[in-house]
């Protein structure tokens, strides 16, 4: 083939969004660079924007990505996430709603670890429960609970509540001589277990 009759075929090629060898602009200046232009965004014939009209082209210049950036720039803070005390106060006395339930929980596996006295796992694991379930009432109750604050404030009291009713009611029926007996719940045992 010579050069005449692979020059027409090369410069339809560039001219469409991808074609070609990218030699060529195209259809508007960045045309197979720019991912916009490309996907028939601003600038291409398949798109007339706002500040088109019917008879006028917009000029060639870049256009913005309807994309997401491939690098985060910035996450949002949760509702509620802000401080607990004054700017000027230091970190642990702004973050003490964390620092309390962190306390609590830390104190509760101590002394199941521990085991000072009897039935020292029960006592542990239900004031594991009562952390929790208080990490809830604070996300209720406070306007701004610091690092407390992980998703959203509906969602974070729901997790916090119902993790620790849950260990209090397990630590309160767990074996020898329960504190609480649910027939319900032994039925489940015995039919689960054979």
């Amino acid at each position: 083939m010579g050069a005449g009759t692979s020059a027409g075929a090369g410069a339809a090629a560039a001219a469409e969004p991808g074609g070609g060898d990218g030699v060529g602009l195209g259809a508007g200046a960045g045309a197979v660079n720019d991912p916009v232009a490309a996907d028939g965004g601003p600038g291409t014939a398949a798109y007339v924007g706002e500040n088109e009209t019917d008879g006028e082209a917009a000029a060639p210049g870049p256009a913005a990505s309807r994309r997401f950036p491939t690098v985060t720039q910035d996450t949002a803070r949760p509702e509620g996430g802000g401080r607990a005390a004054p700017g000027d106060a230091p970190a642990p006395a702004r973050q003490w709603p964390l620092l309390t339930v962190l306390g609590a929980s830390g104190l509760g596996l101590l002394i199941v670890g521990v085991a000072p006295f009897d039935e020292s796992f029960r006592y542990g694991t239900i004031l594991i429960g009562v952390a929790l379930i208080t990490g809830a009432v604070l996300r209720r109750v406070m306007p701004s609970v610091g690092m407390l604050a992980v998703r959203s404030r509906f969602t974070d009291m729901v997790t916090y509540g119902l993790l620790g009713v849950a260990i209090v009611l397990l630590s309160l029926m767990t074996q020898p001589q329960p504190w609480l007996e649910i027939p319900f719940l032994e039925d489940v045992v015995h039919s689960t277990v054979p």
